[in-house]
C-alpha cells in the first residue's frame, strides 16, 4: 500500500524546487532534501507533508529491486507520518549502497535524517 495522495510529491516542479532551495541531510544509505512550506495569504492552513521517493538505475538495473526499496521507504513513512510535522516537502534520494539494507536498516536511517531535519515532532 502506498502514501495517501495528499501526502505525495507529483510535479516535477516541486522536486525541482526541494532540491534547488531544500535543506540536505546525508546518512549511508539516503539522502534527504526537505523544503519547508511558504505559506501565502489565501490560504490559513499548512497543508500535510508530502514524500517523494527517487531511486535511479545505479543502485539497480532491476525494477523489481528498485520497487522493493521503495515500497520499504514508504512503509518507514506511513509508520511515521503522526510525528511528521505538517508543511514540509520531503524528497529522499536512495544510494546504490541501499540495496544490501533491509526495512530495519530504512527505519533507522530515516528516522535519524528527520530528527537531524527536525522535522519530527518533540526535535
Amino acid at each position: 500500500m502506498g502514501l495517501p495522495k495528499s501526502h505525495r510529491l507529483r510535479d516535477r516542479g516541486d522536486y525541482r524546487a526541494v532540491y534547488a532551495q531544500g535543506i540536505r541531510r546525508y546518512s549511508p544509505h539516503l539522502t534527504l532534501f526537505a523544503l519547508a512550506y511558504r505559506e501565502t495569504k489565501s490560504t490559513d492552513s499548512t497543508p500535510a507533508s508530502s514524500f517523494g521517493i527517487s531511486i535511479s538505475k545505479k543502485v539497480s538495473k532491476k525494477a523489481v529491486v528498485r520497487n522493493r526499496i521503495k515500497r520499504q521507504i514508504k512503509g518507514v513513512i506511513r509508520s511515521h507520518l503522526q510525528e511528521i510535522k505538517a508543511g514540509w516537502q520531503i524528497v529522499i534520494v536512495v544510494r546504490p549502497k541501499a540495496i544490501e539494507c533491509k526495512y530495519e536498516h530504512f527505519l533507522r536511517e530515516l528516522e535519524e535524517l528527520l530528527k537531524q531535519a527536525k522535522i519530527i515532532n518533540g526535535y
